[in-house]
């Protein structure tokens, strides 16, 4: 009998899969990284094929951890990589072209010529978020501009677009039509998740067929099939990777909120069935169950496992990511130093693209323990800036933060993030909420269970921060940490 459920999470650096049993306890997990291909400086893509092959192994290595053949799986969901767009002919099944991850930056010049056309003022109410160089819309322009081959397949109408689920469902299965989750659906920057349809002005300003897109479906649907060790197992849910992560995480509720710590940090909070518009945070459909919408708020910093890597690579200062914390653990505070890390520029709520990243307040005395030290404490102030700002325009006061990726492997990470935020930081014990989200889902599609309330919970908390500052203290330091925004954006001004 098929007791099991399979939940994949497809990401940007490696494909997941997880097998739960009836209960939702995880019985057999395997992992695959995938490389990146950089063509040019700026540009950042991934080949179909090879994106395809870790899944795949992903999914042999799980069954085979659980001692499980594929006839035991009743379903499967996948949680996918947003803004990574692929594109494939309908006709042959074969990609026109790699996949442009959402690290690609060669549509900056899209952007800024967008900036002053009549719909850039309306792109955040319909879209729920500025269509960056990041998104799947404008790398979708540039292929349209720069790509023959994809646009002889658009004529014929034989061009399809996806995300990597969508690609995954025509690559390792049989898809039921060209379909999509709502959440995917707008997480390719194309689709007005007021109305619920595509937004045709924007599509043609960026060259892009209608025809070509999958019809957006509840999160909870008949997706197709994947085919494994021969046997067609039915994908009953899609969603989103960060949507998947704050449903994972059991954040159903609203004022429920997570933040994930990769390349750099998402905070994901949940509010309920209502929509706010808002001009400085992003606004998701994060699931469709039984007809009920429920959206979320994300906010990302720009950078924070990439200037990890920046300070091993670039600088030297560690030869591990895990050094890290220990240099950082090695003296009580940062001294006066303050690293504002806008390598990239800077995310919410200052959205200042002209910042640079800066260490300011050092002396001879400074030590790269200091800076260690001062990159954790920055890490704690954004997260603090940006649910300020989440309480600020959405009226959510967020009571709790549970967190998971690389850097809340930390103990010291959290608890400064505790201490800045003033709120409890609670790490999960189980660190694969995406693809718990995608295996629940595809449950709840199965049958296992009848509605979301009756899903199982995370089998543990896991492991809680209490703040451990004082208010005053807490205000200080964050007073300190603004005056050093204010004078790197002053510094990239010019």
């Amino acid at each position: 009998m098929a007791d099991y459920l399979v939940g994949i999470d497809q990401g940007t650096s490696g494909s997941r899969a997880l097998v739960l049993d009836r209960e939702g306890r995880p019985c057999g997990y395997g992992y695959r990284p995938l490389a990146r291909i950089y063509p040019c400086p700026g540009e950042v893509e991934q080949n179909p094929w090879e994106v395809a092959v870790t899944v795949r192994e992903a999914l042999a290595l799980a069954l085979s951890e659980a001692g499980l053949r594929a006839s035991d799986v009743a379903a499967i969901g996948i949680a996918s990589q947003r803004d990574t767009d692929f594109v494939w002919d309908s006709h042959s099944g074969l990609p026109l072209a790699n996949a442009i991850t959402w690290q690609d930056l060669r549509t900056q010049p899209l952007e800024d010529s967008f900036r002053d056309h009549a719909l850039a003022a309306h792109a955040r109410h319909r879209l729920g978020y500025w269509p960056g160089p990041y998104s799947a819309a404008l790398h979708l322009k540039w292929r349209m501009l720069h790509d023959a081959g994809i646009r002889e397949a658009a004529r014929d109408d034989r061009l399809r677009i996806g995300l990597s689920a969508n690609w995954l469902l025509q690559a390792l299965g049989k898809p039921a039509g060209h379909v999509t989750d709502v959440s995917l659906a707008q997480s390719m920057c194309l689709w007005d998740y007021h109305a619920r349809e595509y937004w045709a002005p924007w599509l043609d300003w960026l060259g892009v067929p209608a025809r070509a897109l999958p019809r957006a479906l509840p999160t909870v649907s008949e997706f197709g099939t994947l085919t494994v060790d021969g046997r067609a197992i039915p994908v009953r849910a899609l969603i989103g990777d960060q949507q998947g992560a704050l449903f994972g995480y059991d954040c159903w509720e609203r004022g429920d909120a997570e933040a994930t710590h990769g390349t750099s940090s998402f905070v994901n909070v949940c509010v309920g069935s209502e929509a706010p518009t808002l001009d400085t945070i992003k606004v998701y459909l994060a699931w469709l169950l039984d007809g009920q919408p429920t959206y979320c708020l994300e906010a990302d910093t720009t950078v924070s496992g990439a200037a990890v890597r920046w300070l091993r690579e670039n600088l030297g200062l560690i030869a591990t990511d895990e050094e890290l914390s220990t240099l950082a653990s090695s003296v009580d505070d940062a001294a006066g130093v303050a690293f504002v890390p806008a390598l990239t520029g800077l995310n919410v709520p200052y959205n200042d693209r002209a910042a640079r990243g800066s260490l300011l307040g050092l002396t001879l005395g400074h030590t790269r323990a200091h800076v260690a030290r001062a990159f954790f404490d920055s890490l704690g102030f954004q997260l603090r800036a940006i649910l300020d700002e989440i309480a600020l325009k959405a009226g959510i006061s967020v009571t709790r933060l549970k967190v998971g990726g690389g850097l809340s492997a930390s103990d010291l990470a959290c608890q400064i993030q505790a201490d800045w935020l003033g709120l409890p930081v609670i790490r999960p014990r189980f660190a694969q909420t995406t693809a718990r989200a995608a295996g629940l889902l595809a449950g709840l599609g199965a049958g296992f269970w009848r509605a979301q309330a009756e899903l199982p919970r995370m089998p543990s908390e896991g492991t809680v921060f209490e703040p451990q500052r004082s208010s005053d203290e807490r205000e200080a330091a964050y007073a300190g940490w603004q005056r050093a925004v204010h004078t790197v954006r002053a510094w990239g001004a010019g």
